[in-house]
């Protein structure tokens, strides 16, 4: 048992990134994402029991993690906050940030605001899936999936103009 948690966290570790980057892409402020970081991470250890290892931990954490998020999306029945308003304590924030920071920012502002399926496409587009791979994982055609992902792409790049914002 000890030795399958300690397999367990080593992967968490390495690929707590993912898990990060997922979370961001689905709630905005940091107390949400820390509260799907940890259900994401709670229904891998669940989960971790039925890993065949007939795929990488990574690919098949991608499938769980985003399967959470969907999840914990509905399960709350969370508003996503898409007001231009922003806190105060934020426009402060965001004077003192870097021009990569303001890029993330904007685009992760921008991410929140695509349907469930967008997100993932455009969630595996970040992290070099192969069209063919992202068909597999979601579950539709190889055409189906470049089709939507630039679809996603222009709505992306759409919304994020719509923030004042340019790359």
């Amino acid at each position: 048992m000890e030795n399958k948690e300690q397999e367990f966290l080593a992967h968490i570790e390495k690929n707590k990134g993912i898990i990060h980057k997922i979370c961001k892409m689905y709630m905005d402020t940091a107390d949400d994402q820390q509260d799907l970081f940890q259900e994401i991470v709670y229904q891998l250890w669940k989960s971790y029991g039925s890993f065949q290892h007939q795929s990488s931990f990574s690919t098949w954490m991608y499938r769980v993690a985003l399967n959470t998020a969907i999840v914990f999306l509905k399960k709350e029945k969370r508003q996503l906050q898409t007001s231009d308003a922003m806190p105060e304590y934020l426009a402060v924030e965001e004077q003192q940030w870097t021009v990569r920071e303001q890029q993330l920012h904007h685009f992760y502002r921008a991410v929140q605001q695509l349907e469930k399926l967008e997100k993932a496409l455009v969630f595996y587009h970040l992290e070099n899936y192969s069209h063919k791979e992202i068909g597999e994982n979601l579950g539709i055609s190889e055409v189906n999936a470049r089709v939507k992902l630039n679809r996603a792409k222009t709505k992306l790049k759409e919304l994020i103009k719509q923030q004042g914002y340019e790359f």
